[in-house]
C-alpha cells in the first residue's frame, strides 16, 4: 500500500430520480446526502485511506436493504456494504462516485433457539450484544473479537473475524449456520436455515471473507455455545518477549488447550496501565502472558495446574490468578483496550494483522522490532499468540508524509516476512485495500484468476466493493510498474481497465508464482 495523497475530493451528487426513490423507501435518516455528513463515512479504521461516497444508504430490514440494492444497480452505482466501520484495511471505504449502504440501523435479534442453540440475528447486530440477549438462556456466542463492543455480526462473517478466544473456539466461520444473502441487484438467496452440514455446493463458504464483493448478508443464523461451568484467568509475567512467545510454542507442543492465549508487550502495558483502560499489569514486565481456561470445574482447575508448572519452568517469574469476576474482566478490558490507549503513544496507529506459524512467533517479533527500529518508528506489540496471530501496533503521526511512507514500507516488509516464514496474510482482519497487491506474493496468478472467476459469477458488473480484496491489476504488471503515487483509493469500475482487471475472469494464461 502506498502513502495517500491529499483529501478526498468532493464527489458527484447521485441521479436526482434515485434520490427521490431512495428518500421515499428510506425515510427520515435513511438516506446521507449533506458532505459534512458523508465524512464519518469517508474510512474504515484504517484512516490512510479515505473516499467520500456520494450517498449513504440506512435500510431498516431486509425488504429496505434489497430495494435499496435494486436501485443502486439500476442507477448505475458501485456499492460498499458497512457495519459499524471498525475495519482496519480498507475494506469499507466507499469509492469515488458510489453508495455506502450501512447496516448499522438493522440490529434486531429475530430468534433464539434455545434447545437447539442457535439464533438468527439481522447483520448490524453488535457483536457483544448476542452474548448479553442470550445470556438468561445460558448461552453465549463464542467469537469475540476486540472491537466487539462496537463492531457487527455482518461485518464478522464479511471478514471471518477472530477474536482472543478463538484459540479453542474458532473464527466465526465455526459459528455461521446460515446467511439470508442479496445478490447485487438486491435478489434475494435464502441460506438462512441451520445446517450443519449443507447439501450440494457450499455456497454460504463462498460468502464467508468475501468482503463485500459477492453481495450483501442481512441475516445471519450463528451457533451458540453453554456458559461455561467455571473460568479462570492467568497471567504469566516475563522479563522479555521472546520468553512469552517461546512459552506459548510449548505449551501448545504439550497439548495443552486454554480457551485464549494472548501476549501484551512492554510499551502495550504502559499504554494500558496509563490510560483509562489500566488493568493492573506489572509495568517492569518485558512482556505479559494473559491466559484463560473455560469447561468443566475439575477440567479447568487440572488445565490451571498444568499450565503454572510450565509457564513456571519456561520463565515466568510471578504468576498471578484472577480473583473474582471483576479482575478476570478488568485483565480483558486491558487486553481489549490495547489498541485505544495507544493513543498515549502517538495520534495514529497502523494495526498489521498476519500470521505465523507459533514456532516462529518469537523470529518475526524480533524481525518487526529490528525493522521498525531502523525507521526510527515505535512499535506496540499485542496479539493472539495461540493462534500464531500477530498485531505488531506501530504508533506514528500521520500529519507527517515521511513518517507515513516509513509506516508503510514496515507494514510491508512485516508482512512479506511472515509469508517467508510459511504464515499467511491476514489472521481475522481480512485483505481489503491495505494488503490487496500482497496477495501475489500469497497466490499464483492461476489461484487468483479462480477467485476472480467466482466473484464474476456472482458480479459480473463488479458493482459490489470494487477494487477490494482482489488485486486490481495482474500479478506480472504489480511486479514490473512503477511504485504507485496517487492515494489508494478503490476505483470505480469503470476506472479499472478491463485487460487487466483481476477481478474479471483472465483471457489467457498469465505468470504463475513458483
Amino acid at each position: 500500500m502506498h502513502a495517500p495523497s491529499g483529501r478526498p475530493q468532493r464527489p458527484p451528487a447521485p441521479p436526482a430520480s434515485l434520490v427521490r426513490d431512495l428518500r421515499r423507501l428510506l425515510g427520515d435518516g435513511g438516506l446521507l446526502l449533506d458532505p459534512t455528513r458523508l465524512l464519518a463515512y469517508e474510512s474504515d479504521g484504517l484512516c490512510l485511506v479515505a473516499e467520500q461516497a456520494s450517498l449513504v444508504a440506512l435500510p431498516r430490514d431486509t425488504a429496505q436493504a434489497a430495494e435499496t440494492m435494486r436501485l443502486l444497480y439500476s442507477a448505475g452505482l458501485p456499492v460498499v456494504p458497512r457495519g459499524a466501520g471498525t475495519g482496519l484495511t480498507g475494506g469499507a471505504a466507499p469509492v469515488a462516485g458510489g453508495a455506502v449502504l450501512s447496516l448499522a440501523r438493522m440490529r434486531r435479534i429475530l430468534f433464539v433457539d434455545a434447545d437447539d442453540r442457535y439464533a438468527r440475528v439481522e447483520a448490524g447486530v453488535v457483536n457483544a450484544e448476542l452474548s448479553k440477549a442470550v445470556k438468561p438462556h445460558g448461552l453465549y456466542y463464542a467469537p469475540d473479537p476486540s472491537s466487539q463492543m462496537a463492531c457487527t455480526l455482518g461485518g464478522n462473517l464479511a471478514n471471518n473475524s477472530g477474536g482472543p478466544h478463538c484459540f479453542k473456539h474458532g473464527n466465526t466461520g465455526r459459528h455461521l449456520l446460515g446467511a439470508l444473502w442479496l445478490e447485487p441487484d438486491g435478489t434475494q438467496l435464502d441460506l438462512s436455515g441451520p445446517r450443519l452440514d449443507p447439501e450440494g455446493l457450499d455456497l454460504l463458504g463462498f460468502m464467508l471473507g468475501s468482503e463485500g464483493t459477492l453481495g450483501l448478508a442481512t441475516e445471519l443464523t450463528l451457533n451458540l455455545l453453554p456458559l461455561p461451568e467455571r473460568v479462570e484467568t492467568l497471567l504469566g509475567i516475563f522479563a522479555d518477549l521472546a520468553s512469552a512467545c517461546q512459552a506459548v510454542s510449548d505449551l501448545i507442543a504439550a497439548g495443552l488447550e486454554p480457551s485464549a492465549i494472548e501476549i501484551l508487550d512492554r510499551l502495550t502495558i504502559e499504554a494500558v496501565e496509563a490510560s483509562v483502560f489500566r488493568a493492573g499489569y506489572p509495568q517492569h514486565a518485558g512482556a505479559v502472558l494473559l491466559i484463560e481456561c473455560d469447561g468443566r470445574a475439575a477440567e479447568v482447575q487440572d488445565l490451571c495446574a498444568e499450565l503454572e508448572r510450565l509457564l513456571r519452568s519456561r520463565g515466568a517469574f510471578e504468576l498471578r490468578r484472577a480473583a473474582s469476576e471483576s479482575e478476570r474482566k478488568l485483565l480483558w478490558a486491558g487486553r481489549k483496550g490495547a489498541f485505544g490507549a495507544m493513543g498515549r503513544i502517538a495520534p495514529d496507529l497502523y494495526v498489521a494483522d498476519a500470521v505465523v506459524p507459533r514456532t516462529r512467533l518469537a523470529e518475526l517479533v524480533v524481525f518487526a522490532s529490528e525493522v521498525c527500529r531502523e525507521r526510527g518508528l515505535k512499535l506496540a506489540n499485542v496479539f493472539h499468540a495461540g493462534d500464531g496471530n500477530l498485531h505488531p501496533n506501530i504508533c506514528y503521526d500521520r500529519r507527517d508524509p515521511a513518517e507515513v511512507r516509513r509506516v508503510l514500507e514496515a507494514g510491508d516488509l512485516i508482512l512479506r516476512k511472515c509469508l517467508e516464514f510459511g504464515g499467511s496474510l491476514s489472521g481475522e482482519h481480512g485483505i481489503g485495500i491495505e494488503k490487496r497487491e500482497h496477495m501475489c506474493a500469497a497466490f499464483r496468478q492461476a489461484d487468483l484468476d479462480a477467485m476472480a472467476a467466482v466473484r464474476h459469477a456472482f458480479d459480473p458488473a463488479r458493482r459490489m466493493n470494487p477494487g477490494k480484496l482482489l488485486p486490481t491489476r495482474a500479478c506480472l504488471e504489480l511486479r514490473t510498474a512503477a511504485p504507485l503515487t496517487a492515494a489508494p483509493h478503490a476505483a470505480a469500475p469503470a476506472a479499472v481497465p478491463a485487460a487487466v482487471d483481476a477481478t474479471a475472469p483472465a483471457a489467457a494464461p498469465r505468470e504463475e508464482r513458483p
